[in-house]
C-alpha cells in the first residue's frame, strides 16, 4: 500500500500542475476573448482596423474564378466542424502511437475545447455580421462573424500538433519543415475565409492572436509538467534535443542519477522512438 501511495503521489504533482495551468490558462483566454471583443467594438465604431476589411474583400473578389473558388472551398472545409475533428483525430492517433503516451490527446483535446469555447463566447458577445452574401462564395454561412472559428481552431490544433511532432525529430531541417508546413496551413486557412467572403480580415487576425496566446499557455503547461516531473523523478525535462520518456526502466533512471553521458539523452539516443512528452 505504501509503495502504491508513493507511486501515485509522485505522479500527482506533475499532472496536477498540467491541469491547473490548462484550466487557469483556458479561463484567461476566454477572458481575453471577451476583452478583445469589447476593444474590437470600440475600434469598429471609430472605423479603425475595420478599414482593412473592405479593401481586403475587394482584393479577394478580383482573384476569384470558378475553379479556384471550388479548390479554396474544399480546403477551407478541412478547418470546419467536420474536417478539423477528423484531421485532429488522425494526427493525435499517430502521436499517441509513436509516443506511447496519452498526453497528446490531453493537450490537443483540451486546447481544442478551449478554442471552441472562446469562439462561441466571442460570436455570442459581439454578434458581428458577416460580409454580404452578394460578396461571398456559396455555400453561405449564417453564424456571427467574429472571431473566425475555422482560423482560431486551426491555429490552436495545428500549432500544438506541430509542437508535439517537433519533439519527435532531432534534425533541425525536419523540425523546420514541420513548422513551415504548419504555419503555411494556418495562414492559408485564415486567408481562405477572407477569399471566400465568409469572414472579414479582422475576424481572422483576431483569431490568429487569440489562438497564438492559447497555444503559448498550453506549451507552458506542458513544459511546467516536465519541470516538476524532473524534480520529482530526477529525470530530464524534455527539449527538442532531449525528448522525455515517462516509462524509463530502473537502469535508465539509475544512469541519469549517476550522471552518465546517456543521461537526459532521451529515447532517440537509445535507439527508440522519441516521445513528445
Amino acid at each position: 500500500m505504501k509503495s502504491l501511495t508513493e507511486r501515485y503521489g509522485r505522479w500527482l504533482g506533475p499532472y496536477a500542475a498540467l491541469w491547473i495551468t490548462l484550466i487557469i490558462g483556458g479561463f484567461l483566454v476566454v477572458v481575453l476573448t471577451l476583452l478583445s471583443a469589447e476593444v474590437y467594438n470600440s475600434v469598429v465604431d471609430q472605423d479603425g482596423v475595420s478599414g482593412l476589411d473592405k479593401p481586403a474583400l475587394q482584393l479577394a473578389k478580383e482573384y476569384r474564378s470558378p475553379g479556384l473558388d471550388s479548390a479554396v472551398t474544399a480546403f477551407t472545409n478541412i478547418g470546419g466542424g467536420i474536417g478539423m475533428p477528423i484531421l485532429a483525430s488522425i494526427l493525435v492517433a499517430w502521436l499517441i502511437y509513436v509516443s506511447r503516451s496519452w498526453r497528446p490527446l490531453i493537450l490537443v483535446g483540451g486546447a481544442a475545447a478551449v478554442s471552441v469555447t472562446a469562439t462561441s463566447v466571442g460570436k455570442t458577445l459581439l454578434g458581428r455580421t458577416r460580409p454580404d452574401h452578394l460578396d461571398a462564395v456559396p455555400p453561405f454561412e449564417f453564424s456571427p462573424s467574429f472571431p473566425s472559428g475555422h482560423t482560431l481552431n486551426t491555429t490552436v490544433v495545428i500549432s500544438i500538433v506541430v509542437y508535439l511532432v517537433c519533439l519527435q525529430f532531432r534534425k533541425t531541417s525536419a523540425r523546420t519543415c514541420v513548422i513551415i508546413a504548419g504555419a503555411a496551413f494556418i495562414i492559408a486557412m485564415g486567408l481562405s475565409r477572407v477569399f471566400l467572403g465568409h469572414h472579414w480580415l479582422t475576424d481572422v487576425m483576431a483569431a490568429w492572436l487569440i489562438g497564438g496566446a492559447w497555444v503559448a499557455v498550453v506549451i507552458l503547461a506542458h513544459r511546467l509538467f516536465h519541470v516538476i516531473r524532473r524534480r520529482e523523478h530526477a529525470g530530464p525535462a524534455p527539449t527538442f534535443e532531449h525528448p522525455a520518456h515517462l516509462k524509463d526502466s530502473k537502469a535508465e533512471q539509475k544512469e541519469r542519477l549517476q550522471g552518465t553521458p546517456d543521461a537526459g539523452g532521451g529515447a532517440a539516443n537509445r535507439g527508440g522512438e522519441p516521445s513528445p512528452g
